[in-house]
C-alpha cells in the first residue's frame, strides 16, 4: 500500500513539476524536483553499532546472503561499509588521495572489498580508505535501506566511540549488536541512551545465540535493562544458522535463526516509518505548489470576470505580500526566535561542556593525590580519555536535542503544523578530538641503584662529618662507627625527603598536564560546536527564507496578473478566461488526486 502510493506520488510531483516550469515557475520546478528525488532514492540509513568481535559483519552478511562484509577472529572491519541494492552486484571505495585533493570514488571488484575494509587487508588503514560501498540485488534492500557496518570500538566508553556516535546522528535506526556471551555492560547500556536521543529508531541485536545454550537467561537480563532505557526492542538471532538456512532452503532453520522477526523490523518500523515521512513530506510539497500556482491564475480570472472588485483583490493581495515580506526581513519573528536561541544555545553549551571537563578535572586531580601518578600515567592517560570521550559525547548529544527542539519552535512560529526543516545534525563527533594533542609522558618516578646510592651518600656526608667533628674531641677519629650511624640516619632521612619532594613534583606535572589537556579540549570541542550550531542557523534561514520568496513571488505574480486583467480589452479576455478556467481545473484536478497520508503519530498502528 504504501509503495504504490509513493510510486503515484513521484508521477504526480513530475506531472505539477512540468506544469510550473511551464507557468515560468523554475523554484517550484526545482523544489519537486528534489522531492522527486528523495521519493526514489529514499536512502534510508541502517547503521550495525556495537565492540569488537560481537558479530556484526556477519549479521549483514546474514541479513543479504551475501559474503560482503570480511569476518574473521582478529579485528576485520576497519571502515565503514554500506551495503544498498542494485540490479547488479558492484563495490566502489573512496579513497582520501592526498591532503589538499577531493577523495576519489573507485570501483573495484566484489571479491576485493576485504582488501580495502579490512584490517587485515589494509592495516592501519595504510590504503587511506575513507569508506566502502557495496550493492547487491536483494529484496530487502529494493526499498531504499541501506545498511552500514561500522568498524568496532574497544569499548563503548572510549575514545573511538565518537566516530560511532558521529555516525548515529545520520543514520534513520541503529542496531546495536552485542553477542550472548554476557549482559550489557555499563558502557553499553550508556550507549544506548546516547542512540535513543540522537536517532529516531534504535532496536538491540543479541546474537551468537547458536554458541552459548544460556542465551535465553541472558536475553531476559538485557530485557531488563532495555525496559529501565525505554522502548527498545530486541531481537536474538544466530547469523550462522541463518546462512546454513538459506543455503539449505530450510525454513524450519530459517525461523529458528531469529532473523523473520528482525527482517519484518526493519521493513516495517524502518522503511516503513521513512517512507511514509517522505510521502508526508511530497504531499506537503504537493499541496504548497498547487496552491501557489492556482493563486496567480485565480487572480487574473478574478480580476477579469469581476473588475469592480479588482482594486479590493489586488488590495488583499498587496497586504499579503507585504505580510510575505515581512517573513524575509530580519525583524521576523522567526528570525528573531532562531538568532536568539542559537546565541543562548551557544551560551549554555559553553558552560555544560565547562562544567563536565571540570567534574572530570576534580576526578583526575582526586585521584592523582591518592597515589604515585608516575608508575601509572598511561592507566591514568586512558582513564583521562574516556572520560573525556564521554563528556565531549553528553554534551554533543544535549547540544543535539536542544537544537532540533529550537528548529521546531521556529517552524511553528513561520507555519503551522507542517514545517519540514533541512536538520544539521550537532551530535556529528567527527573527527571533534583531532586537534587535540595527546597527553605528554610523566616522569615514572623510579630511580635506578646508582641514583638511590648516590642521594644517600650525598645526604649522610653532612652526618658523618658532624658526629666525627663531635666524637673528634674525645679522641676518635672523622670516621668512627658513631659517625657511620649518624651518616646512615642522616642519609635515610635525605633520601626520603628527596623521594618526597620528587612525588610532590610528579603530581605537580600531572595536574598541569591534565589541565592543559582539558583546557585544549574545551577549546576545539567549544569550536566545533560553535560551528556546527550556526550551520543549524544558517540552514534554518535559507530553508524558511526560501519558503518566504516563493510564497512572495507567488504573491508579486498574484497582483501584476490580477493588473494586467483589469487593463486588458474585452475580445482577448474571452480567450484569457477559457485558459486559465482550463488551467485551474487542471490543478484542481491535481490537488484531488494527491493522497491523504496518516499523520506521523498513527505511524506505527499504520506500518503494523
Amino acid at each position: 500500500m504504501q509503495r504504490s502510493t509513493s510510486k503515484a506520488l513521484v508521477t504526480m510531483v513530475d506531472s505539477v513539476g512540468q506544469l510550473a516550469a511551464s507557468t515560468g515557475r523554475a523554484d517550484l520546478a526545482q523544489r519537486l524536483e528534489q522531492t522527486q528525488n528523495r521519493l526514489r532514492d529514499p536512502n534510508v540509513r541502517v547503521i550495525v553499532v556495537g565492540e569488537f568481535k560481537k558479530g556484526k559483519s556477519k549479521l549483514i552478511n546474514a541479513l543479504v546472503n551475501a559474503p560482503v562484509c570480511p569476518v574473521d577472529d582478529d579485528v576485520a572491519t576497519s571502515v565503514p561499509t554500506s551495503v544498498g541494492y542494485a540490479p547488479a552486484p558492484e563495490a566502489w571505495v573512496t579513497i582520501q588521495t592526498g591532503d589538499d585533493q577531493p577523495p576519489e570514488r573507485r570501483r573495484i571488484p566484489l571479491e576485493e572489498i576485504a582488501q580495502f575494509v579490512s584490517e587485515g587487508g589494509n592495516p592501519g588503514n595504510e590504503r587511506r580508505v575513507m569508506a566502502a560501498e557495496v550493492v547487491l540485488p536483494r529484496e530487502l534492500l529494493k526499498g531504499g535501506l541501506r545498511l552500514v557496518d561500522s568498524p568496532g570500538v574497544g569499548g563503548l566508553d572510549s575514545t573511538n566511540a565518537l566516530a560511532t556516535l558521529a555516525a548515529l546522528s545520520s543514520a534513520h535506526a541503529v542496531l546495536l549488536v552485542s553477542d550472548a556471551s554476557q549482559e550489557y555492560t555499563e558502557p553499553e547500556v550508556q550507549f544506548l541512551k546516547h542512540a535513543m536521543r540522537v536517532s529516531p529508531n534504535v532496536a538491540a541485536v543479541l546474537s551468537k545465540t547458536d554458541l552459548y545454550p544460556h542465551w535465553r537467561d541472558i536475553e531476559r537480563i538485557d530485557r531488563h535493562h532495555l525496559g529501565d532505557i525505554g522502548d527498545v526492542p530486541i531481537f536474538s538471532v544466530s547469523s550462522d544458522l541463518r546462512l546454513m538456512a538459506a543455503e539449505e532452503r530450510d525454513r524450519d532453520l530459517n525461523e529458528e535463526s531469529g532473523f523473520p522477526a528482525l527482517v519484518a523490523h526493519l521493513r516495517q518500523e524502518v522503511l516503513g516509518r521513512a517512507e511514509l515521512i517522505h510521502s508526508r513530506s511530497a504531499v506537503h510539497d504537493l499541496t504548497s505548489v498547487v496552491d501557489q500556482l492556482k493563486m496567480s491564475l485565480a487572480s487574473e480570472l478574478e480580476a477579469i470576470l469581476h473588475p469592480e472588485a479588482t482594486p479590493r483583490l489586488i488590495a488583499q493581495l498587496e497586504d499579503a505580500k507585504a505580510r510575505a515580506d515581512e517573513f524575509r526581513g530580519r525583524s521576523s519573528r522567526w528570525q528573531i526566535t532562531l538568532n536568539d536561541g542559537v546565541a543562548d544555545l551557544i551560551s549554555d553549551m559553553e558552560h555544560d561542556l565547562r562544567d563536565r571537563l571540570r567534574k572530570v578535572q576534580r576526578e583526575a586531580e582526586s585521584a592523582i593525590d591518592e597515589g604515585d601518578p608516575g608508575p601509572i600515567w598511561d592507566q591514568i592517560t586512558e582513564w583521562l580519555d574516556q572520560r573525556v570521550s564521554a563528556a565531549v559525547s553528553e554534551t554533543f548529544v544535549w547540544t543535539d536535542e536542544r537544537s532540533r527542539w529550537l528548529c521546531e519552535e521556529v517552524a511553528e512560529l513561520f507555519i503551522e503544523g507542517e514545517g519540514q526543516l533541512p536538520v544539521i545534525r550537532v551530535g556529528d563527533t567527527t573527527g571533534v578530538l583531532d586537534a587535540v594533542d595527546t597527553m605528554s609522558d610523566l616522569d615514572p618516578g623510579q630511580l635506578g641503584a646508582g641514583e638511590k646510592i648516590y642521594i644517600g651518600v650525598r645526604g649522610s656526608y653532612g652526618g658523618v662529618l658532624m658526629v666525627g667533628l663531635a666524637t673528634g674531641l674525645i679522641g676518635l677519629s672523622l670516621i668512627n662507627p658513631l659517625s657511620l650511624l649518624a651518616g646512615v640516619l642522616v642519609g635515610r632521612r635525605a633520601y626520603r625527603e628527596d623521594m618526597s619532594a620528587r612525588l610532590s613534583r610528579r603530581r605537580f606535572e600531572a595536574k598541569n598536564l591534565v589541565r592543559r589537556h582539558l583546557d585544549e579540549v574545551q577549546f576545539q570541542v567549544g569550536k566545533q560546536l560553535k560551528d556546527r550550531l550556526r550551520l543549524v542557523q544558517r540552514a534554518a534561514r535559507d530553508h524558511f527564507g526560501g519558503l518566504a520568496d516563493e510564497l512572495h513571488r507567488s504573491l508579486a505574480d498574484a497582483v501584476l496578473a490580477a493588473k494586467q486583467a483589469a487593463g486588458s480589452y474585452a475580445g482577448e479576455r474571452d480567450q484569457r478566461v477559457k485558459e486559465l478556467q482550463g488551467k485551474i481545473q487542471q490543478l484542481e484536478a491535481l490537488r484531488a488526486r494527491i493522497p491523504a497520508l496518516p499523520p506521523l503519530r498513527t505511524v506505527e498502528a499504520a506500518t503494523q
